[in-house]
C-alpha cells in the first residue's frame, strides 16, 4: 500500500511548466517597465530640489552681505561650485549640493539687485534666483 502511494506521488511530482515560467517573466518585465522611469524621474526631481536649495542659500548669504554693507558684492566666486568647492560670498562659504551644478552671478547695473543662475547636466531645466523678481525663476534670469 505504501509503495503504491509513494509511486503515485513520484509520478505527479514536477516543477514549474514552461508556460508558468514565461508568465512570471512577463509580469516581472511589466513591473520593471513601470518602475524604472518612475525611479529616474525621482532622481531628476531630487537634483532640481538641490539646485533650488543652493540658489536660496546663496541668496540668503547675499542678503546677509547687503544687510551688513548696504550694497551687494560686485563679484561672487560661484564658478568654484563646478569643482565641488563652496561658493564664496565675501569670505562666507556656501556649499552646493551637487558637484555638477554650475552657477553664475550677475549684479544689476544699478547695484540694487542681482541674479544667480544654476544649471546641471542631470536635469533639463535651468533655474535662477532674481532678487528684483521675487525669487526662483524657471529657465534662469
Amino acid at each position: 500500500m505504501l509503495a503504491r502511494i509513494r509511486k503515485a506521488q513520484e509520478e505527479h511530482e514536477g516543477g514549474f511548466t514552461l508556460i508558468e515560467l514565461l508568465v512570471v517573466i512577463i509580469i516581472i518585465g511589466i513591473l520593471a517597465a513601470i518602475a524604472i522611469p518612475v525611479f529616474l524621474n525621482q532622481r531628476a526631481k531630487a537634483t532640481e530640489s538641490g539646485i533650488k536649495s543652493d540658489l536660496r542659500t546663496t541668496a540668503n548669504q547675499l542678503e546677509t552681505y547687503f544687510t551688513d554693507a548696504q550694497e551687494y558684492p560686485a563679484e561672487v566666486d560661484v564658478t568654484q561650485a563646478a569643482a565641488g568647492d563652496p561658493v564664496d560670498v565675501d569670505g562666507t562659504d556656501v556649499q552646493v549640493s551637487d558637484v555638477e551644478t554650475v552657477m553664475d552671478y550677475t549684479l544689476a547695473a544699478d547695484g540694487q539687485s542681482y541674479c544667480v543662475n544654476a544649471t546641471n547636466i542631470k536635469v533639463d531645466n535651468d533655474w535662477g534666483y532674481d532678487s528684483a523678481g521675487g525669487g526662483l525663476v524657471l529657465g534662469g534670469c
